[in-house]
């Protein structure tokens, strides 16, 4: 199947409130095109390097999503263009967006990161830390950033169940925070969660934006 087929039938699948993020990280933008062609426009990287690269040669009306661990001194490289920023975990990534972002007259919409898997992976919010975020008075003060929901991502396992609980979990927290800080904003609804291998659990626990790429363009083989 071409990558444009991959595509349409994965869309085809989803329900009409869940967007698909093209996972597009080490693949050419010859791949990339191939999908845009198809009429798709939503693009997610994982590193700022490969994104702007991509942004610069690609056409303007994509809406970039970075996916992946974001370090406060790469910020300013995307805060021209980044559509949403999907991995943000700590209160100073926030103020450095904020900043970014009010230098180029710009809102930038962000995803707090929760740390839901049993991995000891590195990067995510404890539910803890998400609540001192939320109840920060500094939070007030962001003007230039808009929190627009949350992201995780499950433990790479076979257990079907431990990655639904988790899943689970993570649209129990959206919901706590939705009614605790966000009840009368609707543009805090996002999800994100839900991979290549998992996205389809990730949509029957809630999820609203679902990140697929080697479904789409394949596995990448590295020189």
């Amino acid at each position: 199947m071409s990558i444009a087929d991959k595509l349409n039938t994965i869309k085809s699948e989803l329900p009409s409130h869940v967007k698909l993020i093209a996972v597009s990280k080490t693949h050419p933008v010859e791949a990339i095109m191939e999908a845009y062609n198809a009429g798709h426009r939503l693009f997610g990287e994982n590193k700022v390097q490969e994104l702007v690269s991509k942004y610069e040669q690609m056409p303007k009306d994509i809406e970039w999503h970075l996916i992946g661990h974001l370090q406060t001194n790469k910020v300013k490289y995307i805060a021209p263009f980044v559509s949403l920023i999907h991995s943000v975990d700590s209160l100073k990534l926030l103020k450095t967006i904020n900043k970014e972002a009010a230098k180029n007259n710009r809102v930038i919409d962000c995803l707090l990161q929760v740390h839901i898997a049993q991995e000891e992976t590195k990067f995510g919010l404890s539910t803890q830390e998400l609540h001192d975020i939320l109840k920060s008075p500094e939070l007030d003060q962001l003007n230039n950033i808009r929190i627009c929901g949350l992201m995780g991502m499950a433990t790479f396992t076979d257990n079907i169940q431990q990655v639904r609980n988790e899943f689970r979990n993570l649209k129990n927290i959206f919901d706590e925070v939705k009614n605790a800080n966000f009840q009368t904003e609707s543009f805090f609804k996002e999800i994100s969660m839900g991979m290549s291998g998992d996205y389809r659990i990730a949509i029957e626990e809630g999820s609203t934006m679902v990140r697929i790429g080697s479904n789409i363009f394949g596995h990448r083989i590295y020189s």
